[in-house]
């Protein structure tokens, strides 16, 4: 006997959670990793800016480095390593260049 399958329907498309559910704490955490590792990535380019660059960049490895620990998808986690990654290469130019307080203390 031939039965009528139901299709249930899939909770909708989201851009930052694949399960359905919101996760606002997860997704603050990725988008504030993502802002400073873009900063630091950007300012790591100016040598002048090595203040900057290394402080968004150590930030943002902490930041990321919780996210991780705490994300509930692949794409939290795919973004967030994203974010790490630009952070940690902003961080170690920022250091090459005068690091975190180069030139203010001592």
């Amino acid at each position: 006997m031939a039965q009528a399958m139901r299709r249930v329907p899939s909770p909708s498309p989201s851009l930052f959670a694949t399960d359905g559910k919101s996760h606002p704490l997860q997704d603050t955490l990725m988008g504030v990793t993502l802002v400073l590792g873009a900063l630091a990535l950007v300012t790591a380019m100016f040598h002048n800016l090595h203040l900057l660059s290394s402080w968004a960049g150590l930030v943002g490895i902490v930041t990321g480095g919780y996210g991780q620990f705490i994300s509930e998808t692949t794409r939290e986690r795919f973004l967030l390593i994203l974010g790490l990654g630009a952070s940690a290469l902003g961080f170690f130019l920022g250091m090459a260049h005068g690091g975190l307080f180069g030139g203010v203390l001592g």
